[in-house]
């Protein structure tokens, strides 16, 4: 039930429309199949010129949100947090339903016949959801690095990405973070600290590595025109960044889902080989077919299965308490 009245109330005329337009960008993006964090959607109204940019306007948009959303007005599942999830197992109803999902899941390799090995990193934890949306169109992992990566996470990356490199891959990690002081600086510690640990193990695998800075670059920011911030002068990366770009910074969350989501499929579709591509999707389905059809037979199956010479399902198991003493 998507839109779920707990708290009755009313309000003025203003605040009626904001809903209204709210529910308006909510379900355009929603017919597209992405949902919006709340900084998402504080963004679509900046750069609709319906609110400005401040704080003060982004913490009284999330207060009309969520009285809204308990007033029934908006849609619980058109705005997401992706920062808090629960963690939980997945559960079946019996063999048939985990061979029935599993047809659905399957997924070959794509990346192991190509070339190239590519990996998706984005600096915020709240963008994971549309970033992910796409990678796995591409079938190429993502990761939130959630500002500078840890440097436990930056080594065990270095020794994934060492494993591609080792067997002839090149290996490309493609970025994607704020413009801003730190947004930048992280493309470089990035760039920097994969290649030391990378380069220590072999010097020679460092000719095949890299790091794309694929969004927010200056040429997007002319493209798209999103709300620019003042820069954050108390970072101690400022004085660099206002001298190169200036005096305004932009936040990767300004970029619409769709757009961030063509940017990522556009970058590794240039580092896809299709014709390998295709041939493996094309293996890829004919397996998806046949564990269907097992799923579609498999109350005839198993007793088939049962009946082949040599089962014994008294036997079949593991060896309980006693039974190797009386081996």
């Amino acid at each position: 039930m998507p839109k779920i009245c707990y708290q009755p109330r009313r309000f003025s005329e203003s605040a009626q429309e904001r809903i209204a337009q709210a529910n308006q960008i909510l379900d355009a993006y929603a017919a597209q199949g992405f949902d919006l964090t709340l900084r998402q959607l504080y963004y679509q109204f900046v750069s609709r010129a319906i609110i400005p940019n401040k704080d003060t306007e982004y913490k009284r948009l999330g207060e009309l949100i969520s009285d809204a959303r308990l007033a029934g007005l908006i849609d619980w599942n058109r705005i997401t947090d992706r920062t808090r999830n629960l963690r939980d197992m997945a559960h079946w109803d019996g063999p048939q339903s985990i061979i029935d999902a599993c047809a659905s899941q399957f997924r070959l390799d794509k990346w192991k016949a190509q070339p190239n090995y590519v990996e998706v990193w984005v600096e915020k934890d709240a963008l994971i959801g549309v970033v992910e949306q796409a990678a796995q169109g591409s079938d190429v992992p993502c990761f939130s690095c959630r500002g500078y990566t840890s440097q436990s996470e930056m080594w065990s990356a270095s020794q994934r990405l060492l494993g591609r490199l080792r067997v002839g891959k090149r290996v490309t990690v493609l970025h994607l973070g704020d413009h801003d002081p730190s947004g930048i600086d992280m493309t470089r510690d990035i760039r920097e600290r994969l290649s030391d640990f990378i380069g220590h193990h072999s010097l020679g695998a460092l000719s095949r590595f890299r790091v794309n800075r694929i969004a927010l670059t200056m040429d997007q920011i002319r493209q798209y025109n999103p709300p620019p911030n003042p820069a954050k002068v108390t970072d101690s990366r400022a004085g660099a960044y206002i001298a190169e770009y200036g005096d305004e910074s932009w936040e990767l969350d300004a970029i619409p889902p769709t757009d961030m989501a063509t940017l990522i499929t556009e970058a590794v579709a240039d580092l896809m080989d299709p014709d390998v591509w295709q041939h493996d999707q094309e293996t890829e389905d004919r397996h998806k077919d046949d564990l269907g059809l097992v799923a579609s037979r498999w109350d005839g199956l198993v007793p088939l299965l049962r009946n082949v010479k040599g089962y014994d399902p008294d036997t079949s198991g593991e060896a309980g308490p006693g039974d190797e003493e009386n081996s």
